[in-house]
């Protein structure tokens, strides 16, 4: 099983979501390294690919798709202004949390935003 650290960003019911090249919409996140957190991996994750720094992360959740255990983490973020794709990353967007189904996304993203929209 993969043990992959999720982070989800919210400013005014609009949700951070990444893309690689000719890929779907995710949300930031990876590989939980060796020796490393859970909530780390989310923490460097989410500055790799995006520039972004949290100030903090609190955790939400966890979700099984396929072969992966998403550990999924609310980011508070401070300087959106430094959002920037970085790495493998392509695209950045702020989208409408009520409209992340209109998106070609992953089942794992639309199932995290849903079950985040459910608790705002």
């Amino acid at each position: 099983m993969k043990v992959r650290a999720t982070v989800i960003c919210e400013q005014d019911r609009h949700v951070l979501l990444v893309r690689k090249p000719r890929c779907r919409w995710t949300l930031p996140g990876g590989k939980v390294e060796p020796g490393e957190t859970k909530a780390g991996a989310a923490t460097r994750e989410l500055q790799e690919e995006t520039a972004l720094d949290a100030e903090q992360m609190l955790y939400l959740m966890e979700l099984h798709s396929g072969s992966t255990q998403h550990h999924v983490y609310e980011a508070s973020v401070l300087d959106l202004e430094q959002l920037r794709p970085q790495n493998e990353i392509t695209e950045c967007i702020w989208h409408p949390l009520d409209a992340v189904q209109n998106l070609p996304t992953s089942d794992a993203t639309l199932r995290i935003v849903q079950a985040f929209q459910r608790r705002l």
